[in-house]
């Protein structure tokens, strides 16, 4: 196996110093006010929420239930001022876990096809960490297994992940992804990153914020962290597998200290004085601050002060909320929020700076954890799952000055659309990211044109098809009949969703019409099944590697599965042998049950 244990010298010049973009306007891209000058490159911070729902925010949650902030539980004011200040988008969709999210959203490009499946521990072995050789076709950072422990009959094998973003290392046969960092920094910008990571192999050396593009603020590469006591942790050396070819861990690093005990404080004050410090030092540079809390993600664990508030609050219950740990970690992360714009308001660059709020997948209501963490009504489901309330969450960009307030979009956008909408609001033109080239082409496009003219400028934005993978059965509930999710894939093309569960059945509700996604349309309408079903799973034939796809289980016994439907191969039956499930993989390793 190929050493992966030094990045090549070609990864410490991915910052090259191109010349500057011209002086423009953005209103040559129909984003300012008619008349109003762009001051230079504007500064960036994009913010990417770990577990938060559509319902977690007021304004979101209003939009949703028509009930106004003052009437829910959780309290977000900060969020809803800048909401409320910027253009929010009501059918914004992302992967339904944390990593293939943050995969796409740096890189523009759909997860599935990077082999971003899932988010995984430490503890998962891959070929990489075990330091054994690699098969032909399978990357490095490629898992050997991951899944979960369950005790009911699968007829499936679990597809596998990749666990780090390519970085253009030795090993990986030329693959490097372009990030968003990189592109900017090639423009002028100096890029920062906060908080949670968790795209690098859980500590491998050559895949950590520094080796995307990022300098390094304070980070962890893993899904969770405590809030409390987390310094220890993040400063990590012992290898979690003896095996890896590297002599030290390189998991995280938690920054300078600032005197708080709580991680999502500490978090949003060292991305406030990053940028005090960048003003007072580097004032004249723009800059792209990458901030990603870990709240909401577990481990559910607030401040004192913040539980008892909430929990004596007249609101509790209202819409499935009542978990007061869950919403005192809903009102830290505002706070968090309330003191970037401080910092903003303090070094005068508030008018000079383009805020992107969003979150990385649905948020957590699983039935297996003992007390409800938050709902997603009216949408259904949640993290883990392609039903609406497992990969819709919000979105909104925020601009003093430059970006109409109190604007709502309720066009369907995708997570990979922040990466050019990004470029293009800041004055660099995206389009030659769409194109295959030197870098991988990008599937996201531009919302620039909607968000300058949400009406006439619906038609600068070409999409109407989006597609999901998740190979794998997981303890998470299928809301449908209370059992383990098997492998999912979804294509949604215009008001309509189909969902396909590969151990054989299809989901088809027009999202349009029926939000809560309670009618289902398959059986009544079989030839826009066929249609989408089809287009669906070319696209995966010809975007997803086979080693992402699941498996026959040889063991799979149908006399032993609890399922009220019998298993049936519906690629093989609807589009013939050529898309037939394959058999297990031989380089997996027996870890089913």
């Amino acid at each position: 196996m190929p050493s992966l244990a030094k990045p090549v010298p070609q990864l410490l010049n991915k910052v090259t110093s191109m010349i500057r973009c011209v002086v423009m306007t953005l209103v040559a891209f129909g984003i300012l006010l008619s008349g109003v000058q762009a001051a230079g490159e504007p500064n960036v911070i994009l913010i990417l929420a770990d577990d938060l729902g559509s319902a977690d925010i007021g304004v979101f949650a209003e939009r949703l239930t028509g009930t106004p902030p003052q009437n829910q539980f959780y309290e977000t004011p900060h969020l809803d001022a800048l909401a409320k200040a910027g253009t929010c988008f009501s059918q914004a969709y992302v992967c339904p876990l944390c990593a293939p999210t943050r995969a796409s959203v740096i890189t523009g490009r759909y997860a599935a096809k990077i082999g971003f499946m899932t988010a995984t521990p430490p503890s998962v072995q891959s070929f990489y960490n075990q330091n054994t050789p690699v098969p032909v076709g399978y990357h490095p950072q490629d898992a050997l297994y991951w899944g979960d422990k369950l005790d009911v009959e699968q007829a499936l094998w679990n597809g596998t992940s990749i666990l780090a973003l390519p970085s253009g290392l030795p090993g990986e046969e030329g693959r490097n992804e372009t990030t968003l960092a990189e592109v900017l920094n090639e423009q002028g910008y100096r890029s920062a990153f906060i908080g949670k990571w968790h795209l690098g192999g859980h500590g491998s050396l050559g895949y950590q914020p520094s080796d995307q593009g990022f300098e390094e603020i304070a980070y962890y590469d893993a899904g969770g962290s405590p809030y409390f006591d987390w310094r220890a942790e993040w400063s990590r050396e012992k290898l979690f597998h003896p095996k890896m070819p590297q002599a030290t861990l390189h998991v995280g690093r938690p920054g300078a200290s600032t005197g708080e005990e709580y991680l999502t404080d500490d978090l949003g004050v060292q991305a406030a004085d990053f940028i005090r410090s960048h003003e007072s030092s580097r004032g004249d540079q723009p800059f792209f601050l990458y901030v990603c809390p870990f709240a909401l993600h577990g481990p559910w664990q607030a401040k004192t002060e913040d539980i008892d508030h909430y929990s004596s609050k007249s609101t509790k219950g209202w819409n499935g909320h009542n978990n007061e740990t869950y919403a005192g970690m809903v009102d830290s992360l505002d706070k968090s929020i309330g003191m970037l714009i401080e910092a903003l308001k303090e070094t005068g660059e508030l008018e000079n700076t383009l805020i992107v709020f969003t979150s990385d997948n649905g948020g957590v209501n699983w039935p297996y954890i003992d007390k409800a963490i938050t709902s997603n009504a009216p949408l259904k489901g949640a993290k883990g799952m392609l039903f609406e309330g497992g990969i819709r969450v919000p979105l909104f960009f925020y601009w003093k000055g430059k970006i109409e307030g109190d604007q709502w979009i309720d066009r369907t956008v995708d997570c990979n659309d922040l990466f050019p909408t990004i470029l293009e609001l800041v004055g660099i033109d995206p389009a030659s990211h769409y194109q295959d080239g030197k870098r991988p082409a990008i599937d996201g496009r531009s919302l620039a044109g909607m968000i300058s003219d949400p009406v006439q400028g619906e038609s600068t934005y070409d999409r109407e098809t989006y597609f999901w993978h998740y190979p794998f059965n997981v303890i998470v509930r299928n809301p449908l009949d209370g059992l383990p999710l098997t492998p999912h894939s979804a294509i949604r093309k215009g008001a309509y969703k189909l969902i396909f569960d590969w151990s054989g059945r299809l989901h088809l509700y027009d999202i349009e019409n029926d939000l809560s996604e309670e009618n289902d349309l398959a059986k009544s309408d079989p030839e826009r099944v066929q249609a989408l079903f089809t287009e669906l799973n070319v696209w995966l034939k010809e975007n997803v590697a086979d080693r992402y796809l699941p498996t026959l289980n040889p063991n799979y016994d149908p006399s032993k599965d609890t399922r009220d439907y019998n298993f049936v191969d519906l690629r093989k039956r609807m589009l013939g042998d050529e898309f037939a499930i394959k058999p297990k993989s031989p380089h997996s390793v027996n870890n089913l049950h």
